[in-house]
């Protein structure tokens, strides 16, 4: 018989159901083996999070070096500010939203409450990084610049392996067990007496978050027609074979034979689609950006975590920097991500469980705008080679 496969978001939808159904079933020993398993999973995510950032930050930076170039500069910047945007576009239409939607007084715990009805865990296994995150960022951007200005292909090569290496343990390892610790997270949430709080937050949230990609690439697609001279509208809807099929793959990777294929319909040179996409879908996570910048502040005002308008602006230009390491593979960029969200927003161990459950209950959709993003920028960068080369001749 065919072996049905099950996609990551369905299974952390199940976690999240039978977390919660279960709660009233299993006794507190059992819940608590679970807490045990969440707390050495939480230990084991700190430690590997700093070996991500290194592995997959700086063979990124160094990969950028070989196609140096004007296209290649210009097209980074295009899709760094982009990123940029989205994220800050996310944030003030959270902050101004969530207050509207959910009644803070009264309905949400604070952390110092979550932290005295708190169920324990039977032990833990301390695992301390071998860096900190900022070191790693540090150390990261150090080593790729310094690669893609020496072209040392031998260092290269081993950056190279290595993210190999952090890309298996985040498939293989992290990813698969995912779905287990989202569901220990519900367990204890809703054996706290949580949980209806929890799935209200979830609901409003993804409502805002869905309208905000629709306006995002309403505004991404009006920006490149209005540069390149083209219906917007007509553009958008020629890129939604890409958008349908990165909602069913959740991969901007799986997705670039599509992406590129819809990006030379709306006009595009073929050889510079060849370029501008595969380079895309790597470093413009437009998409991703706005859907952990809304997420990152519902927890926060869910939790009554202390919040400045300064702390989001440098954690948006550091994440936009951070997003480049994603990994082209359902719930990717949230791991990315976890290790500047604990250090600028000083996320604890279940911020970070919930930031999960909550950015992979709408993974797909934050992919496909992103891949659809991507034929947007692939418009304006179009149009500024067409002026280049005027200008050259």
């Amino acid at each position: 018989m065919k072996k049905i496969k099950i996609g990551l978001l369905v299974k952390v939808i199940i976690a999240i159901i039978l977390g919660i159904a279960t709660s009233y079933i299993l006794p507190m020993p059992v819940v608590k083996v679970f807490v045990t398993f969440n707390s050495i999973f939480g230990n084991f995510l700190g430690f590997v999070i700093p070996l991500i950032i290194l592995g997959l930050v700086a063979p990124g930076i160094a990969d950028l070096g070989k196609s140096a170039g004007k296209l290649l500069l210009i097209t980074a910047l295009i899709a760094y500010g982009s990123t940029v945007l989205a994220g800050t576009f996310s944030f003030f239409t959270t902050r101004w939203s969530l207050p509207i939607l959910i009644e803070r007084s009264g309905d949400f715990l604070s952390i110092e409450q979550l932290s005295k009805d708190a169920i324990s865990h039977y032990f833990t296994i301390d695992m301390p990084p071998v860096m900190s995150v900022t070191s790693a960022l540090i150390f990261a951007f150090v080593i790729g610049l310094g690669v893609s200005n020496t072209q040392s292909n031998s260092i290269k090569k081993l950056l190279s392996e290595f993210r190999d290496l952090v890309t298996a343990i985040i498939v293989k390892a992290i990813i698969p067990l995912l779905p287990l610790y989202i569901f220990g997270i519900f367990l204890k949430i809703a054996s706290e007496g949580q949980a209806i709080m929890i799935m209200s937050l979830f609901f409003k949230v993804i409502i805002v978050i869905f309208i905000m990609h629709v306006l995002l690439l309403l505004v991404q697609f009006g920006i490149a027609g209005l540069i390149a001279k083209k219906n917007p509208i007509k553009s958008l809807l020629n890129m939604l074979p890409a958008y349908m099929t990165a909602l069913g793959t959740q991969s901007s990777a799986a997705t670039i034979p599509v992406t590129l294929e819809q990006a030379k319909k709306n006009g595009v040179d073929p050889e510079l689609a060849d370029f501008v996409i595969p380079l895309c879908a790597t470093i413009h996570l437009s998409g991703s950006m706005l859907k952990i910048v809304s997420c990152a502040f519902a927890i926060m005002w869910m939790m009554e975590m202390p919040y400045t308008i300064e702390m989001f602006i440098g954690f948006i230009f550091m994440l936009a920097i951070t997003m480049v390491a994603a990994p082209g593979v359902p719930g990717g960029a949230i791991m990315a991500a976890i290790g500047v969200l604990q250090s600028m927003l000083l996320f604890n161990e279940q911020a970070v469980g919930l930031m999960i459950a909550l950015y992979i209950a709408m993974d797909s959709f934050g992919t496909a705008c992103n891949v659809t993003g991507d034929g947007a920028i692939a418009m304006i960068v179009n149009k500024i080679n067409i002026k280049l080369n005027v200008r050259t001749c």
